[in-house]
């Protein structure tokens, strides 16, 4: 989904806005979440701006999304234990605010507030 100014994903991607990043290649970019809810959260993220959710992405490059997950657990193995919580909000209502798909990847205990269920 292409939307009329470029999400905030697509403008750390261009290095308009700084990001800790933790991992790059062709197609994913990750970093640490500004707004941390566990000890390790880290946002994996698409370069396309394309898909707006993990539904459409799942529809459109399901390998792009397995690329997701396997970025998801490589980072979790090298900032974590190995586990860890993977989470994709689909939707305003279901806590979405940025409208290009991306996975958050939590470890650790959960802080008060944090995405808990």
């Amino acid at each position: 989904m292409t939307t009329a100014s470029p999400s905030i994903f697509t403008r750390i991607i261009a290095r308009e806005i700084p990001a800790d990043i933790v991992f790059e290649n062709d197609s994913i970019i990750a970093f640490k979440d500004i707004a941390p809810q566990a000890p390790v959260h880290l946002l994996v993220v698409p370069k396309t701006e394309e898909y707006a959710n993990v539904s459409e992405l799942a529809e459109g490059d399901p390998a792009l999304l397995a690329e997701v997950v396997a970025v998801a657990r490589q980072l979790a193995a090298e900032y974590s234990t190995g586990e860890y919580r993977l989470v994709f909000n689909s939707g305003s209502s279901a806590g979405q605010t940025v409208f290009h798909v991306h996975a958050h990847v939590l470890s650790g205990p959960m802080t008060e507030g944090s995405l808990g269920f």
